[in-house]
């Protein structure tokens, strides 16, 4: 089996075991949609208000969701032997975990970017600023998954770890939730956010370079 064929299987094998436990899959979805709308029940129906607040509540909302999904990415395949399988394939570990963030987005991230335009209409956010939600949502959301996956393979091996996973992953979280957020917002007021745009793009290449390699090594340090 070719490198391409096997993260492919990986890819494959993820996304019908998600499937199969559409419960868990669509938890993080109905959290995400859960917290956006109790917001306006909090504050208040206030117009200006809830467009003020709108790409904050959104981000916020979007980063506890993929939080909230991530003990899942490789928990299951530690429990069920199948990491150790993965551990002694002879392709690279780092090529393979990119499949299984690759699948964890598109169970996790892929339905946030399809839901939360709609959720931003909910509380008011104009509609010139949508194209700049779904871009900062497409190139941060996979960040989310990528920086996660290291926090996941540190703890993977522990009983209860999603207090660990938080404490580990959260900081890492806080430069994607600053840029996406002012972007969305500086839009919404009619500026320039080319800025944050390209930060982003940098940070998701960043991310895709440099998280792999920390992951399967964390990986091999919680199987042993």
């Amino acid at each position: 089996m070719s490198l391409t064929q096997a993260v492919w299987a990986i890819i494959r094998r993820d996304l019908l075991l998600a499937f199969r436990r559409r419960a868990e899959m669509a938890n993080p979805l109905l959290f995400f949609v859960m917290v956006v709308t109790l917001f306006p029940l909090a504050v208040g129906a206030q117009a200006n208000l809830l467009q003020a607040m709108a790409p904050g509540v959104i981000w916020v909302s979007a980063l506890l969701a993929a939080l909230l999904s991530l003990d899942g990415l490789f928990r299951s395949d530690f429990e069920d032997g199948s990491l150790e399988q993965l551990l002694l394939s002879p392709h690279p570990l780092s090529v393979l975990i990119l499949g299984k963030i690759f699948s964890h987005w598109l169970v996790t991230g892929l339905p946030l970017l399809l839901v939360a335009p709609l959720l931003a209409l909910f509380l008011g956010l104009p509609e010139k600023a949508m194209p700049t939600l779904w871009l900062t949502l497409i190139l941060a959301t996979p960040m989310l998954s990528l920086i996660g996956a290291i926090g996941v393979a540190l703890t993977v091996g522990l009983r209860r770890g999603g207090m660990i996973l938080s404490l580990l992953v959260l900081p890492l979280y806080i430069p994607v939730l600053i840029f996406a957020s002012s972007a969305v917002d500086r839009a919404t007021s009619g500026l320039p956010v080319t800025a944050q745009i390209n930060i982003l793009m940098a940070m998701l290449l960043l991310a895709l370079v440099l998280t792999p390699l920390p992951t399967a090594a964390a990986l091999k340090m919680s199987v042993n």
